[in-house]
């Protein structure tokens, strides 16, 4: 299972187009086993499973990659068709310009354009025509992807120096420190991202067995389940893992087994927009999560399988990650969450 939650948000945002369109959002839900009652919290997650179930469903029903929200239908298996015609490309940059051809192919057009100046790469979103994505789920989703499914294929993390979007500071915008570990700009001339070229010379290591096996679940699990494993960030979840019943490794150690300093490991982790406290915390809200579905697991249990002595400081903690307690979240899941 995966240790990562994703906002009630956008679990929401996914769905305007659908709504839209008079799709039943509660029956949505449902097929992607996620309870309806739950979107009551306000600070609600699901898991990566269950957003990527209802990322497939959306589009599934709506035959629509753009999930009702683009000025134009994007029929399921477009991204399979651009992803087989990127596979055969030597290097990052020139699946980048392929993609962008392939995407041109189609009017209006929704597609990401790489540029380059000096010593920074960009890859920004041109969308022509009306969109309908209050959320800017649509938009981002686009950064997600591309950059992502590029990282995928050359095997590395291709790391960015900064997020631009052509909007202004949404109140999600805090998700955005965990999505894209880089500095974040609002209200810019465009939405885009940026690297150094030195990643667009990377060679695609990837071939065709494996980009079936990655179209399985992609482009879903690209938007929930995101390769940390070589951020900081990702390295430290690792280390610390599920278990919780020990005391957790200090900062000192940490930086030790990632060959390291502690000074140089907090200023990395500054870089990608976190702490070490704040990973433990949020480590132990989405282990929290995951147990809590699990109907069987008494509260009280549960609290010590993520590391606290006392159930009375585990409710406090939990109350403070999501605006209830564990066994309101609970009855939320099951369904039973009274109005």
């Amino acid at each position: 299972m995966s240790n990562l939650t994703v906002s009630k948000h956008f679990v929401q945002a996914a769905m305007v187009g659908s709504q839209s369109r008079g799709f039943d959002t509660n029956q949505l839900l449902r097929e992607a086993g996620i309870s309806p009652d739950l979107l009551k919290i306000d600070m609600a997650r699901v898991s990566s499973d269950q957003f990527s179930r209802l990322m497939r469903v959306i589009w599934n029903q709506l035959d629509d990659e753009c999930m009702g929200m683009g000025p134009r239908k994007a029929r399921v298996g477009t991204f399979a068709t651009m992803c087989a015609l990127v596979i055969d490309c030597p290097t990052l940059e020139a699946v980048y310009h392929r993609a962008y051809q392939f995407s041109r192919l189609f009017e209006p057009m929704i597609a990401m354009e790489l540029t380059v100046e000096g010593d920074q790469a960009k890859l920004m979103t041109r969308i022509e025509g009306k969109l309908h994505d209050p959320h800017y789920f649509l938009r981002e989703s686009l950064l997600v992807i591309w950059h992502r499914l590029g990282s995928w294929l050359i095997g590395q993390p291709v790391e960015l120096t900064r997020a631009e979007f052509s909007y202004p500071k949404p109140e999600h915008a805090d998700e955005y420190r965990h999505i894209f570990h880089c500095p974040l700009r609002f209200d810019s001339e465009h939405t885009a991202l940026t690297f150094d070229p030195r990643f667009l010379s990377a060679p695609v290591i990837r071939d065709k067995s494996e980009m079936m096996q990655f179209l399985k679940t992609s482009p879903a699990d690209l938007l929930s389940r995101p390769d940390e494993s070589n951020t900081f960030t990702g390295r430290i979840r690792a280390l610390i893992g599920r278990d919780f019943s020990s005391p957790m490794p200090d900062f000192e150690w940490i930086a030790a087994e990632l060959h390291t300093s502690p000074q140089t490991l907090r200023r990395r982790l500054k870089q990608e927009n976190t702490s070490f406290q704040e990973i433990k915390d949020l480590l132990r809200r989405d282990m929290a999560i995951y147990y809590l579905g699990r109907q069987e697991l008494p509260i009280n249990e549960i609290a010590g399988m993520v590391g606290f002595t006392e159930p009375s400081t585990f409710h406090r903690a939990f109350k403070k990650w999501t605006g209830v307690t564990p066994g309101a979240y609970r009855e939320g899941e099951r369904g039973n969450l009274s109005d």
